[in-house]
């Protein structure tokens, strides 16, 4: 992936932003240029409007480019692009009032929900609700047959049911990695974990153990302890609202 964009300076000054104009192709072999500076890029992460980009270096190093449309005021059918380039401690100077980085709402999703499942979650103002089987998964955000995110759902006690097979558990969840946007969604608190009168047989020691080994194991999931089953069926309509806001982000 290539980004080349005209600058009016190398950095931006302290407490400022620089407007940015894209080239449209990367610069011409022949094309005479002189480099300033060269510096190696540690991360490069897209955010929908806004991509951060640090560098490998002592200062200096922390910045977004922020990518706006604009419509022509006398033409609105007509938009034009803006481009920004902020710091860290621009950033920090301003205290801008924050707007999410992901706007839209979850009025337009398709949720597909496992056909196993008998007392499912609810997803209100979503535009379409689907029973069907899932290849893995109890819920998932659908884009047509394309399934964007996936959530596997677990009780106190599914889970509890679960490390009698951990090699089952970590079978499903290797195959859940293999979508994009996954995530493992548990009713109960981690605290109930660790409580030893919740706990039946096991001792909370290994509980903890055996859930530590979740996160090393499958470092791309995501396992939220989310305390009950009305904050699990929250956190995964937000979540799939979010990556189908950044989908649309990414369509305009």
């Amino acid at each position: 992936m290539w980004l080349v964009l005209r600058t009016q300076d190398r950095w931006p000054a302290a407490g400022k932003n620089i407007f940015c104009l894209r080239e449209k192709e990367p610069p011409d072999p022949d094309e005479v240029l002189e480099e300033i500076e060269r510096v190696p890029v540690v991360a490069f992460h897209d955010r929908g409007r806004r991509t951060s980009v640090v560098l490998d270096r002592k200062r200096y190093k922390r910045c977004d480019f922020l990518f706006l449309s604009k419509t022509y005021k006398r033409s609105p059918d007509r938009s034009y692009e803006q481009i920004y380039w902020l710091t860290q401690r621009s950033i920090q100077q301003r205290r801008p009032a924050y707007k999410r980085t992901l706007s839209g709402s979850s009025t337009s999703l398709t949720v597909r929900i496992d056909s196993k499942e008998r007392y499912p979650w609810r997803f209100p103002g979503a535009q379409h609700i689907e029973r069907h089987p899932l290849p893995i998964g109890d819920y998932a955000l659908m884009d047509g047959e394309n399934i964007l995110a996936v959530v596997e759902r677990k009780t106190f006690d599914n889970l509890l049911g679960d490390f009698g097979i951990m090699p089952v558990l970590h079978q499903r969840l290797a195959e859940l990695a293999t979508y994009p946007n996954h995530a493992l969604a548990i009713e109960a608190p981690y605290s109930d974990f660790l409580n030893p009168k919740k706990v039946h047989h096991y001792s909370p020691s290994f509980c903890a153990k055996v859930i530590g080994e979740l996160y090393a194991l499958h470092p791309s999931l995501r396992v939220v302890f989310c305390a009950n089953r009305k904050l699990a069926n929250e956190w995964t309509r937000q979540y799939f609202a979010a990556v189908w806001n950044l989908k649309q982000s990414h369509s305009n």
